[in-house]
């Protein structure tokens, strides 16, 4: 919906009322103006130093984020990290696979994956020491805002999410680092992060304000409706059908009309480039940019296979278009509840059946795809694409790690040891950064943080990892106290 700014019922001459802002209804940034949101984005990057080269492998190479999260916790040892010669209740029961990689080998679980791996870097020694985080929400909130919370349940549960909140990545990188065409600057899609009823920890801009929110791209159905992605609606991103392009061209220059005839209000507002950010908000709108961006069926009917009808597939190939139409950040949510059944990673029961038939073939197809069709496409060298859960699976089968029940036939959290996936923009090709022990249960090279791995998409789209904001409170924080990998970087 779109309204043009005015007086209480006072009207233009095409008789629509001019008292309310521009403004995207029912959009991730929940009652801002568009306007708005261009210019608390570009008065931050303007009011901080953290674009500062420091030098270094890798900085700033990054135009484009896409972070694939695995919530749920994928089991490394069934994926991509397996090993032979160890107990059978190690041991996956998936068969190994060679990988584009000498010596590399993946389970076959992972075939199309395993042909793209040379494109990649692959970090097998993701690895922290839980503190109240061995089950899913903590977790996945110190993943994407590299903080843990003091308020932390036996359970690993926390409150819901609140103003308090430190910012997810996605948020702080379009602080810093605001779109440099008129597109929605960070999208978030198909589900929100969640354990039980906790929804959206972690995935939010907290303290930064709700102008640094994702634009929230939920489409209607259950986790289970695979075909949920051919139902996007983006009504939000269109002009109402009375209204054309030409008539709120028409208005802009009215608008300019008036502003040029009230000097004193022009000098007052000037520093704050108005205009600009005004006609950031209407191109948005008026050139359908991000409209396009959001429809799929313009790829077509081979592509669309490629990646794999199903929302995780469908949702990795939005991602490419979203990049391509100039979206800095994008996240990929599994399109799974963390702690359930059927297609979520979190296989405390009924793995062999689970990650054969339903979450796996999905990975594999959607994620592969992503990589090899943004390299073709000559994308991924700006674009950073980051593939990394909460945490990895329990060495052995059918034992208790966080309190949780697990079958002979599945495996509980494990945040010891586990793998991430991570291409693009000045990460290494064809390389595997650190080692897991014999049984895959602790780091014997190189062990790598989730504050680590964050750090280094700071690093790679230009931010300093000890850039300074400041909270609820006015107190000064770093984005994240962890070291840029610089390992993986080229």
């Amino acid at each position: 919906m779109l309204v043009i700014p005015g007086a209480a019922n006072a009207h233009d001459c095409d008789g629509v009322t001019r008292r309310d802002l521009l403004r995207v209804g029912g959009s991730g940034a929940l009652g801002l103006t568009l306007g708005q949101l261009f210019g608390l984005q570009a008065a931050s990057a303007n009011n901080n130093a953290a674009q500062a080269p420091p030098g270094g492998p890798g900085f700033g190479k990054a135009k484009s984020v896409i972070l694939v999260y695995l919530q749920g916790g994928p089991s490394h040892l069934d994926l991509w990290d397996p090993k032979d010669d160890v107990p059978d209740k190690v041991k996956s029961v998936f068969n190994p696979i060679p990988t584009k990689l000498t010596g590399v080998r993946f389970t076959e679980l992972l075939p199309k994956l395993a042909q793209v791996l040379d494109k990649t870097t692959l970090i097998r020694s993701m690895s922290y020491s839980p503190n109240g985080l061995f089950n899913h929400t903590a977790a996945i909130y110190q993943m994407h805002t590299g903080y843990t919370t003091d308020k932390v349940s036996p359970s690993g549960q926390l409150e819901p999410p609140n103003a308090k909140d430190f910012p997810t990545i996605g948020s702080n990188v379009i602080k810093f680092k605001p779109p440099t065409v008129p597109m929605l600057p960070f999208v978030m899609t198909p589900r929100p992060l969640q354990e039980s009823n906790v929804v959206g920890k972690g995935g939010g801009a907290g303290f930064l304000g709700k102008a640094f929110d994702p634009y929230l791209l939920y489409p209607a159905g259950d986790d289970m409706d695979l075909a949920k992605m051919d139902r996007i609606r983006t009504d939000d991103l269109q002009l109402r059908d009375e209204l054309t392009a030409t008539r709120m061209e028409r208005r802009a220059t009215l608008r300019e009309t008036v502003a040029k005839g009230m000097p004193e209000l022009e000098a007052a507002v000037a520093k704050h480039d108005l205009d600009e950010y005004y006609g950031k908000a209407l191109g948005l709108v008026v050139s359908g940019r991000a409209k396009k961006a959001f429809d799929l069926t313009a790829e077509t009917p081979a592509t669309r296979e490629r990646y794999g009808k199903n929302t995780f597939g469908q949702c990795c190939l939005l991602a490419r278009r979203l990049v391509e139409a100039g979206t800095r950040f994008v996240e990929v949510v599994w399109p799974k509840v963390a702690n359930s059944d059927n297609h979520s990673w979190d296989v405390h029961t009924d793995l062999s059946k689970r990650m054969k038939t339903q979450s796996a073939p999905m990975l594999d197809a959607g994620l592969s795809a992503l990589i090899a069709d943004l390299d073709e496409r000559g994308l991924l060298k700006e674009t950073l694409v980051v593939a990394v859960g909460e945490f990895g699976r329990s060495p052995q089968r059918g034992v208790s790690t966080s309190g949780n029940g697990n079958s002979d036939d599945g495996r509980d959290h494990w945040p010891y040891c586990y793998t991430a996936v991570v291409a693009g923009a000045g990460v290494k090709r064809g390389y595997v950064h650190g080692k897991s022990d014999k049984t895959a249960s602790a780091p014997v090279e190189a062990p790598v943080h989730p504050t680590e791995l964050l750090a280094t998409v700071y690093h790679s789209v230009g931010i300093k990892p000890d850039t300074i904001v400041y909270n609820h409170l006015n107190q000064p924080r770093e984005l994240v106290k962890g070291e840029v990998v610089t390992g993986i970087l080229g």
